[in-house]
């Protein structure tokens, strides 16, 4: 019998290397992959649905899920993850001390809507008060001209969102003192090149971090794998093939980063960093799977709706395939 064959754009991470190179096959499938910067993936998936399985924003797939229009269900694979206090670039000569210095200056941002953002201004929220609406926003391309939401929004009348000008970028702002900061997924070039006044909320943000999670056990979710959902109605039973997959090609990933006879990765201590994410985070600090990482996405899905990105607070369940909910256990 022929398989189904199956368009694949994703990022190549460790994590996924399995999936390109066939040691993590989808049952069932022939997959034709395509390795992609996760932004190329989210513009090509939520504007034109190009590849019947893709790397998509959480944001933007609770965004359209909200509205009823997502073209993708999503199955629990977060291929990415990423604390996000490291995503807070200040000006140094504007009095910002302390998180709580943030109200009332002007911030850019590449989207309003992108999930680092999403979680950078919960967390500002929660841990500092810092609300959204006492900020003056700035939206546009963080290194080119030009950049917009990739889904229209209808923020509360309370939030000042403003498109920068023509021609203009954060990071040319940010250096030119032109804002006062920036919140980015991305370190805006003029802090790598050692810009003056240009640094981090918190410059030590490792410690930041991990204070965070022994507060919340939270390792912030930023993207998942969607599959066009019209074929997912066609092949029902392919959402937890294509979940399988991707939980092999991350139990691959976990073996070699533990591998200190020969190193996997380019890294003279990584066993050693290995070794202390596990102690601080357990051994699967990496899970894929509902259940595991319900408590986060329900601080996801209220940050996403207090902020007023989805229309209506959706609970977490409804952003995946029914089937990959609670795979079967032998």
């Amino acid at each position: 019998m022929a398989k189904l064959q199956i368009s694949l754009g994703c990022c190549d991470y460790d994590r996924t290397k399995a999936i390109f190179d066939g040691r993590a096959p989808i049952e069932g499938c022939d997959v034709v992959p395509v390795a992609i910067e996760p932004e190329e993936a989210f513009h090509r998936a939520f504007s034109s649905q190009e590849f019947d399985v893709s790397e998509i924003s959480i944001s933007s797939h609770t965004l359209t899920t909200s509205r009823g229009v997502n073209p993708y269900v999503g199955i629990p694979a977060f291929v990415s993850r990423l604390f996000r206090h490291s995503g807070i670039y200040i000006r140094t000569d504007r009095g910002i001390d302390r998180p709580q210095a943030l109200a009332g200056k002007t911030i850019g941002l590449p989207e309003y809507q992108i999930t680092a953002n999403v979680w950078i201004r919960g967390i500002l929220q929660d841990d500092f008060g810092v609300k959204p609406e006492s900020i003056h926003w700035r939206r546009g391309g963080l290194e080119e001209p030009g950049r917009l939401e990739r889904s229209p929004l209808q923020l509360p009348a309370d939030v000042e969102l403003e498109q920068v000008a023509d021609g203009k970028t954060l990071s040319g702002m940010l250096e030119a003192g032109e804002l006062d900061a920036v919140i980015s997924a991305r370190a805006p070039s003029c802090f790598e090149r050692g810009a003056p006044n240009v640094s981090r909320l918190f410059p030590d943000y490792r410690s930041t971090e991990e204070d965070y999670y022994r507060r919340t056990k939270i390792f912030p979710t930023m993207h998942i794998i969607g599959i066009r959902r019209s074929l997912a109605e066609r092949h029902p039973w392919l959402p937890v093939s294509v979940l399988k997959a991707f939980m092999r090609a991350k139990e691959l990933t976990m073996y070699e980063l533990g591998q200190i006879g020969h190193l996997f990765t380019s890294l003279p201590w990584g066993v050693s960093e290995f070794d202390k994410a596990r102690a601080l985070m357990g051994n699967d600090y990496w899970s894929y799977g509902f259940e595991p990482n319900r408590h986060v996405l329900e601080t996801f899905t209220r940050y996403h709706h207090a902020q007023g990105l989805s229309q209506r607070k959706v609970a977490p369940e409804e952003l995946f395939a029914h089937s990959t909910l609670d795979l079967t256990k032998i």
